[in-house]
């Protein structure tokens, strides 16, 4: 396990006053249970249960303990002494008991000097309907596959990790950190790839990796629906997703289907849920409050582009492409921007969305919008003159700031421009490495 954000977030957690039990939420294999066990490093005790192991799962669905004996329970059926040392309490694959789910209120409730944290996959659907995390009485934290910082740190690139959080990246460093950036969008960020990457830096040995990650998704689907009709479905979508992935689509006919919008809506919505896919709805506003509209055609993001690559044929091409940007008609490119950021929201759900206009005269469409300091920030992945953004001019032309971002292969730079109509703007020129710390040069110009 190398150093991730998540494990900052998790001390965070544990010295509030007001902490609540957390229930982690991310896809399988994106690293939640190895980062639970690096942080228990920090406790003086630590009980760990895993809910897919028949005894435990006994100990947790038995209702005839009242909370004070199930609580000396956990101690006893590890061994060890109840006591006022600081503990972590683990409860993972949670999804497999819903008694288990009732019982985090207790935790909040009477023993708040617990430290516990739940983990599984697809919470939502599994549980039973009648069956949900208190509300008020649990908090969340998500966790998706490594950023590129992350991935630097993950591959001992800690002297380009040093580059790239300065403010800003030293010219110096600009071709090495796109090289670094290329080899991150070819391999993705699962902690298992990466780690196989970091010791002997060949993709070819990482084949049987994706193909076994991409399997387990694939088996999982039983799992996921309720019915074998709904299997089918939500085979095929997982099936079709990465071909599908990095524009926008319609759930009718998806992936040379003939299913209808209707179900296929679900069973796409089902692997949002289990954190597989993001399905993003575009606004048409340039101010707040956003209203992301489920009428129009939404845009699909896969869970990472690593797997996407992989699993849709890109790699070779990828491989030997010197920009990203050119690759599949620049979907990679927008796509794992895309993918970097989603990972900014660690404590929701929320996500980026991308902004429209279809009017019949006068259509437009910006790559991805994002929130900072109460400002919708349109970002285009694109390469070329900055005066060809015509939409991102069409956007700033209605927006109450003047910052946009243009994200590319290029160097950092300020671009001070004019909309068509005349509205000054300042454009800000990220290089791709940029984007997981593009909060940050967004402030500069608040």
């Amino acid at each position: 396990m190398y150093a991730r954000k998540i494990l900052q977030d998790l001390r965070e957690w544990s010295v509030r006053p007001d902490r609540k039990p957390l229930v982690l939420r991310g896809a399988r294999q994106v690293g939640k249970t190895t980062a639970v066990n690096l942080f228990s490093r920090e406790y003086e005790c630590y009980l760990s249960y895993n809910l897919d192991i028949g005894n435990d799962k006994a100990l947790f669905d038995d209702k005839n303990l009242s909370f004070e004996d199930f609580v000396k329970a956990l101690y006893f059926y590890k061994d060890m002494p109840v006591t006022s040392a600081k503990t972590l309490i683990f409860i993972d694959e949670i999804q497999n008991s819903p008694h288990a789910v009732e019982r985090m209120r207790y935790f909040y409730e009477k023993a708040p000097h617990l430290h516990v944290i739940s983990a599984g996959s697809l919470l939502e659907s599994l549980i039973d309907r009648h069956i949900s995390f208190p509300v008020g009485r649990v908090e969340y934290l998500y966790m998706r596959p490594l950023t590129f910082d992350e991935f630097l740190l993950a591959i001992k690139e800690n002297g380009s990790y040093d580059a790239l959080m300065q403010n800003p990246a030293p010219s110096y460093a600009h071709e090495k950190l796109l090289k670094l950036f290329h080899d991150y969008s070819l391999i993705g960020g699962m902690p298992e790839i990466v780690a196989r990457y970091a010791e002997h830096g060949d993709i070819v040995k990482l084949s049987r990796i994706y193909d076994l990650l991409l399997t387990a998704y694939s088996d999982d689907v039983e799992k996921y629906a309720s019915s074998p009709s709904k299997a089918s479905l939500i085979r095929h979508a997982i099936s079709a997703v990465p071909q599908e992935a990095g524009r926008r689509i319609r759930f009718q006919n998806f992936g040379n289907s003939n299913y209808r919008s209707r179900e296929m809506g679900e069973a796409l919505r089902t692997l949002e849920k289990a954190m597989l896919i993001d399905i993003l709805y575009p606004v048409t506003q340039t101010r707040l409050p956003l209203s992301p509209d489920g009428r129009k055609s939404p845009k699909l993001l896969f869970l990472d582009t690593g797997l996407l690559n992989y699993r849709a044929g890109f790699q070779k091409e990828l491989f030997t492409a010197t920009d990203i940007q050119s690759v599949y008609q620049g979907r990679i490119a927008e796509h794992i921007v895309g993918q970097e950021l989603i990972s900014r929201a660690r404590y929701s759900i929320d996500h980026p969305s991308f902004w429209v206009r279809e009017k019949k005269q006068s259509k437009a469409e910006v790559d991805y919008i994002i929130l900072n300091n109460n400002r919708i920030i349109p970002i285009e992945v694109k390469s070329g003159a900055e005066g060809r953004l015509r939409s991102l001019h069409q956007f700033m032309d209605d927006a109450p700031h003047a910052t946009a971002v243009r994200i590319y292969s290029g160097p950092y730079k300020i671009d001070r421009l004019n909309t068509a109509a005349g509205k000054p703007f300042t454009l800000i020129n990220l290089p791709f490495y940029c984007t997981c710390v593009i909060d940050r040069y967004c402030d500069l110009l608040s």
